[in-house]
């Protein structure tokens, strides 16, 4: 009698024993299904023009590169869009030798980030509330378009308005040109900023082809602007508002804007 109550005891424990085992998986596939993956979108201009000169302009394929593989080897999902919608300009200057980076020669190579840039999707109709965060690359291109785009301002300041994560890099910092707080004041108005700098403006010869400066522009909207030398790496964080000088700068706001981004959905 005694051996079958032990018995009966040994195949009770077991039974608890796989029970508990196969309810872990479930438990663990559960929390992994829940886990929110990030969305991020990326704003490129539609400009093609340089001003009143026969060059050609648009965005800068590094600032584009550089912040588009930081996010995507995170697993976060992007999104590209630009004011025209399709095929958005790279700028002629930006795929030189002299130009080329670890991320744009990983770009020239790569058939699914060239397609992306091929079939932007339109501004319009692009929702702050469906991403996690906003990056704006530069080029000459949106001082052109994005900074007088209504529908861009809009956005911006509905991504603001949600506290979520923004970053414009070299000339991007152009498109909070019209963009207001929710005070109707400037948004960069007593804001830590930075952006492309009038002497690297000087430096590629384009101070009078340019509709205005971006130096100028953030520190007439009341911005606490800062800059580094030439081309070096300067980037600055205040708030959700992240801004970096120059194409040199745009792997580092990437790298803010996903920490922030980790930051606000841990």
């Amino acid at each position: 009698m005694k051996n079958i109550k032990l018995i009966v005891l040994a195949l009770t424990v077991f039974g608890f024993t796989a029970c508990d085992q196969k309810e872990k998986p479930e438990a663990e596939n559960s929390t992994a299904e829940t886990e929110k993956q990030l969305t991020v979108l990326l704003v490129l201009t539609s400009h093609d023009q340089l001003g009143d000169t026969d060059e050609k302009t648009g965005f800068w394929v590094e600032e584009f590169a550089a912040p588009y593989y930081a996010l995507l080897d995170e697993g976060v999902i992007i999104t590209v869009a630009s004011p025209k919608g399709g095929k958005a300009p790279i700028d002629p200057r930006s795929k030189s030798e002299a130009s080329q980076t670890e991320a744009t020669k990983r770009f020239n190579g790569d058939k699914t980030a060239q397609q992306l840039i091929e079939n932007t999707v339109k501004l319009e109709g692009i929702k702050a509330a469906d991403f996690d965060a906003v990056f704006y690359p530069g080029g000459h291109g949106p001082l052109w378009d994005l900074a007088e785009s209504t529908t861009s301002i809009a956005l911006i300041e509905a991504f603001n308005k949600q506290d979520k994560p923004m970053a414009f890099v070299c000339h991007a910092p152009a498109v909070l040109k019209e963009v207001k707080n929710p005070e109707g004041e400037p948004l960069v108005k007593g804001k830590k900023v930075t952006g492309f700098t009038n002497t690297e403006e000087e430096a590629v010869q384009l101070t009078d082809i340019v509709p205005f400066l971006v130096e100028n522009m953030l520190k007439e909207n009341g911005g606490i602007y800062s800059k580094g030398d030439n081309w070096s790496v300067h980037v600055v964080k205040d708030g959700n508002l992240i801004t970096g000088q120059n194409p040199a700068s745009s792997k580092l706001a990437a790298e803010l804007l996903l920490k922030q981004l980790k930051q606000n959905n841990s």
